[in-house]
């Protein structure tokens, strides 16, 4: 009777642990990565249809997704509360986790929105996660009520329209007041060729060369940042620098040039009482462009004259009585679009391992890795009125100089000059080199090697997988391939940093995307590339080989082109994203189309001209 009592409570035992196990999932389990278009509360999603994606962890390796149960409402509140929710999707039976569809109430824009998730494993439900947001970017041309402005002048002595690189940055600037309560600030911005906000003083974002590159006469994007936590106040100011980008490029004559750098800005304030107030990009701004940053060239570098400069010019007191009214300028004539894929942003940062003097007065820095980004001076000390001179290559010659043939036409050259004796620090903001070394010249003694760090930048996205094995060949062929990729993410997948290129040629990524997307989180970057490669298709269904179309080469050829279809197809096997598929299908028959009629006979290609 003893041993059958003992059997009988064992037995109670295991099923009282199996059903547990069975209703209640294991404190390891969780919810984690929630996203929105691939985002973590992302702001200003502009598609009206947002997707939501999650991933599950647990301890234990056999947990598996059996339905989810998404809501979404416009308040934290209203979520946790269950009421006025925009969107209960119920309990779905599914182990799918990419990429959901919203089919709640109409999206509207500017709006901000919450959500939350739930699901049912395997081994028991994982409960409510932590509330994340999603807001709305501007849906509609209508939501824009700012001008495109900047100076439609070239007044600067030295500045020319072509051949030269001596456009100015324009610095614009505009006050403002608010009232009291404020409950959300949002900042609707696009800089063309590329810019940097300030409000009070405060860099808005470590976003840097924001907006991502496009071809300006097809589609312009603009980026929107929740500000509310810099607004004061009192009286508030909005300052922006433009640099010139790709818009204003000034190279040879085979260089695409759009016009005069211009901005476009729509402040939207929300108060705790439901009014609101817009300040917009319009004719009582000011702006000058005898600041500082005296040229500004992606390839030729930046020119800095610290006489020039106007402290507190981004500060609500500053006199600008001497600054213009800003101009009207037209719109570079594409469609404005929300940006769907991240800016640029400073990813890391390196100390220099060595300085040589090569000549008197000329030294050779060494950062000890071939990088891509730019020098910032920590603490150099300078001559009044005395030019220092930072140029930039990958490599040097047998006699220790730079070896720059490989730049071609590119001068990667940045200046600057100091306004009186003494130490100064600096970095430009307009420029990025791909290089190794630096040959600097102007001063009156040896740097040292914490006089400077190196600013690596590339598309802010996540580093997903990383390659090792006892052999170090292998090794440094896995860093050179990491740092070349990487170094080649600027909003569009370049074959080049460093030269007088620096496009997206086609044929570099037909299958080299497929591999990148083991090392990089890089969705929406060829997420985007595959809209550049859209807007680069004429009307008779050619496609570019380099996207934006930076250079017009219709060559209707297959091998380049190719790249169209397998990034789209990369996108779905790597990230189980099929919408590239169906909004991209009509544009890729069309190529077909034009390659069977003038490049195809008997189903036999009969030219290419990349072989």
């Amino acid at each position: 009777m003893k041993n059958k009592n003992k059997f009988t409570a064992i037995l109670i035992t295991l099923i009282v642990g199996l059903t547990g196990l069975n209703g209640c999932v294991s404190d390891s389990a969780k919810l984690v990565s929630l996203k929105v278009e691939m985002q973590e509360n992302p702001v200003g999603i502009g598609t009206a249809t947002p997707r939501f994606s999650w991933q599950l962890t647990s301890a234990r390796p056999d947990l598996q997704q059996q339905s989810y149960h998404i809501q979404a409402a416009r308040s934290v509140q209203d979520l946790t509360k269950e009421q006025n929710l925009i969107w209960d999707s119920g309990i779905v039976d599914s182990d799918n986790s990419i990429l959901i569809p919203y089919q709640g109430e109409k999206l509207n824009s500017g709006e901000k929105y919450y959500w939350r998730l739930k699901v049912v494993t395997n081994q028991g439900e994982i409960g409510w996660s932590e509330v994340n947001n999603w807001s709305m970017a501007l849906l509609n041309e209508s939501d824009w009520k700012a001008n495109w402005i900047g100076e439609n002048s070239m007044s600067n002595e030295g500045e020319t329209d072509k051949s030269d690189t001596r456009l100015a940055a324009r610095y614009l600037r505009k006050p403002f007041d608010v009232k009291d309560d404020i409950e959300r600030a949002v900042l609707y911005i696009s800089g063309q060729g590329v810019y940097e906000a300030y409000i009070n003083g405060e860099k808005i974002s470590g976003d840097v060369l924001a907006p991502t590159v496009s071809w300006y006469p097809d589609r312009v994007y603009y980026n929107v940042y929740d500000v509310t936590s810099l607004i004061s106040d009192n009286t508030n100011l909005l300052g922006v620098i433009l640099g010139n980008g790709r818009y204003f490029g000034m190279r040879e004559s085979w260089s695409q040039m759009f016009g005069l750098p211009r901005l476009l800005a729509q402040l939207e304030i929300e108060y705790s009482d439901g009014s609101t107030d817009l300040i917009i990009t319009d004719d009582s701004w000011k702006v000058t462009s005898r600041g500082p940053i005296i040229a500004n060239n992606e390839f030729d570098g930046e020119e800095y004259d610290a006489r020039l400069e106007f402290s507190d010019w981004n500060l609500a007191d500053f006199n600008d009585s001497d600054w213009k009214s800003a101009d009207i300028m037209d719109a570079p004539g594409g469609v404005i679009t929300a940006q769907p894929n991240p800016n640029i942003q400073i990813q890391e940062e390196l100390t220099p391992i060595k300085v040589t003097e090569i000549t008197d007065g000329k030294y050779i820095l060494d950062m000890g890795q071939n990088m891509v980004g730019w020098l910032k001076v920590n603490n150099l000390k300078g001559k009044k009125d005395q030019p220092i001179s930072f140029r930039f290559a990958e490599t040097l010659k047998e006699d220790g100089t730079l070896y720059v043939d490989n730049l071609r036409t590119a001068k990667a050259h940045d200046i600057y000059t100091p306004a009186a004796d003494g130490n100064f620090s600096w970095e430009p903001k307009f420029v990025f080199h791909g290089f190794r070394f630096v040959e600097i010249s102007g001063l009156d003694y040896q740097p040292q090697l914490s006089d400077f760090t190196g600013k690596v930048v590339y598309d802010k996205m996540e580093t997903t997988g990383r390659f090792e094995t006892n052999n170090e060949t292998i090794n440094q062929v896995f860093k050179n391939a990491f740092w070349g990729i990487r170094g080649n993410y600027r909003g569009m997948p370049t074959d080049c940093p460093q030269r007088d290129e620096r496009v997206g040629w086609l044929g570099d990524r037909t299958t080299g995307s497929f591999g990148e997307a083991f090392i990089f989180d890089n969705a929406l970057l060829y997420s985007k590339w595959l809209q550049d490669i859209e807007d680069s298709q004429s009307p008779e269904g050619s496609i570019s080989v380099v996207s934006p179309k930076y250079w017009t080469l219709y060559h209707d050829d297959v091998t380049w082109p190719a790249a169209y279809f397998y990034s789209a197809k990369m996108l779905w096997q790597q990230y189980g994203d099929t919408e590239p598929i169906f909004k991209h299908y009509n544009s890729m028959k069309r190529y077909l189309e034009r390659i069977q009629e003038v490049s195809m006979q008997d189903y036999i290609i009969t030219k290419d001209a990349y072989g």
